[in-house]
């Protein structure tokens, strides 16, 4: 190594060919410090929208989007300023799986040429994933773009009480929305929540202090190499970072799961014990902070399997010798228990789906084991998936069965409201009636009126303010052109996994994970969790966790 070079630094000489060029402003360990105290702040200003996120009333009101909405565009600058130290004075962060200035990657011969002590774990990185990196990128700014030109393109921009919409020129070869306000609101919305999921994956990607000084080497080991060294560090599957978060996300929502079976318990009418909801106040109609309970079904599907594949990671190194991690198993088994107790028929259906899939995924890892602790880890699960059903059996089925029961007749209506919808997609196949726009937008039509074949509760809510099929709202406000765009971003997302480099993720975290979204995706199919923004907040948060895993780290 040169004497000249700097850790950190991206010290080029100007004699060999192909390198970077040198950074035009030099770097000083002010720059440095600096780096590491916008790391910090936006590793507190996560946890703290985590936890803010599904306590705030599942972020359903105006007032906590726009405070998720702040802290999204807090940690976009925070990320701005960290990839202005990368870019601009040429630091390189020691990362996870490639050293990076930002979405660009060093070339490899270079960095291990003159930079080698800087250098960590990086020169495993492969090309693809700076590319999957890149196009995610674009169709980030294609999906902003998209939301950002249909609210200056509007076609209508007020409504006049009694009179309806009024009417302006637009370009018609444009995305257009057809009422500015609910489109303005959801760019706004939709900006925050993509400063969140870049800010995310930028921050899992970074190394600790600690993981610095010993090398970083606990987290590129495979589950097949963990098995073999039993002296393992504990977690070692994982970096610190993204342990921690699935940590803080695994305990919030075991103290939500809590809150929301003791309001149930006591009989609560409001939210948190604090807010009546509006409408449907009776108590088996909300459940914990969400006004509605198939909401709060969908946050705990999306989340319980995750928790528990986190304590599958984490028990496959430490076993039985450290006992902490079995909490995870607690958090688990109550949030699995929720979506039965909250008298959800799809939520409920959902976590039964989810738990018989991830009893055929993990028990017969140790059904016919004869090393030690395999028997008694199987045990574990049974207990576990027996202790989280009986649980939500016990205590939601009386009220759950009868609603079973007319779930055929539930299911008729909502198709029959969705072939009342459906001709919206088709009079704005292409650009869509523009983001957040339905429910005002559907007023304007003729079947805006109290169909009779609905009940009373329901025929009060008509016309409805979501679709309760989000793949539908989505093809209606976006259109094919922009629901093409969100297919293909988290299509790019999902097939990261498959490219080398990153940090390693084990097959059944993956399989739970993908398991985990997958039942959101379906539900999503007969309800609207994307458009409760603590559901999506959340979801976002395992595709930038999903998007820095792979098969080969």
């Amino acid at each position: 190594m040169p004497a000249n070079a700097q850790p950190g630094l991206i010290n080029n000489p100007a004699s060999d060919e192909g390198l970077p060029r040198p950074s035009r402003l030099a770097l000083r360990p002010g720059d440095i410090q600096f780096y590491s105290v916008c790391d910090n702040l936006t590793e507190g200003l996560i946890y703290l929208m985590v936890l803010f996120s599904p306590w705030a009333f599942g972020t359903t009101q105006a007032w906590s989007i726009w405070v998720m909405n702040v802290g999204g565009y807090s940690l976009g600058l925070l990320l701005l300023i960290k990839l202005a130290i990368r870019y601009l004075k040429g630091y390189a962060a020691p990362c996870w799986g490639e050293e990076t200035t930002g979405l660009r990657t060093t070339d490899h011969r270079s960095r291990t040429r003159d930079y080698g002590p800087q250098i960590q774990e990086g020169s495993g990185f492969r090309v693809q994933g700076s590319r999957l990196t890149t196009v995610l990128a674009i169709l980030t700014v294609a999906i902003l773009a998209y939301c950002l030109i249909s609210a200056l393109n509007a076609r209508v921009t007020e409504r006049v009480p009694g009179l309806g919409p009024v009417y302006r020129s637009s370009i018609g070869w444009l995305p257009r929305s057809y009422d500015a306000q609910h489109t303005w609101f959801a760019f706004w919305t939709y900006l925050g929540l993509a400063c969140s999921f870049w800010a995310v994956r930028d921050w899992l990607l970074g190394k600790t202090a600690g993981e610095r000084q010993s090398g970083g080497r606990s987290g590129g080991q495979s589950e097949r190499q963990s098995e073999k060294q039993s002296g393992t560090v504990p977690g070692s599957l994982f970096p610190a970072r993204l342990r921690r978060l699935l940590w803080v996300l695994s305990i919030n929502g075991g103290l939500l799961a809590l809150e929301g079976i003791f309001e149930r318990l006591c009989g609560s009418t409001k939210l948190l014990f604090i807010v009546r909801p509006r409408i449907n106040p009776e108590v088996h109609n909300h459940f914990g902070p969400w006004a509605y309970r198939a909401n709060a079904a969908e946050y705990f599907n999306l989340l319980w399997p995750v928790c528990l594949a986190f304590w599958w990671t984490l028990h496959r190194t430490r076993g039985f010798r450290h006992n902490t991690h079995h909490l995870l198993l607690l958090c688990a088994a109550a949030m699995a228990a929720c979506p039965i107790i909250s008298t959800s028929r799809g939520g409920a259906i959902i976590a039964l789906a989810v738990a018989v899939f991830a009893a055929a995924l993990l028990l017969p890892a140790y059904l016919f084991s004869t090393r030690e602790g395999h028997k008694t880890t199987m045990v574990v699960l049974l207990l576990f998936f027996t202790a989280a059903l009986s649980l939500g059996f016990f205590l939601g089925w009386k009220a759950l069965k009868p609603r079973m029961a007319q779930a055929g007749e539930g299911l008729e209506h909502r198709e029959e409201m969705y072939e009342l919808i459906r001709p919206m997609a088709d009079d704005y196949p292409l650009f869509g009636t523009g983001p957040g726009t339905f429910a005002t937008v559907f007023q304007d039509y003729p079947t805006s009126q109290v169909n009779p074949l609905y009940s009373c509760t329901l025929s009060r809510l008509w016309p409805p303010a979501q679709v309760h099929n989000d793949w539908l709202e989505t093809r209606i406000t976006f259109g094919i052109l922009g629901s093409c765009l969100i297919a293909l971003a988290f299509l790019t997302v999902a097939v990261r996994w498959f490219v080398r480099g990153g940090i390693h993720g084990g097959r059944r975290f993956m399989t739970l994970m993908w398991l985990a979204m997958g039942g959101c995706l379906v539900h999503a199919r007969f309800d609207f969790p994307f458009q409760i923004h603590s559901i999506v907040f959340l979801f976002l948060i395992f595709c930038a966790m999903i998007f820095n895993l792979s098969r080969r780290g």
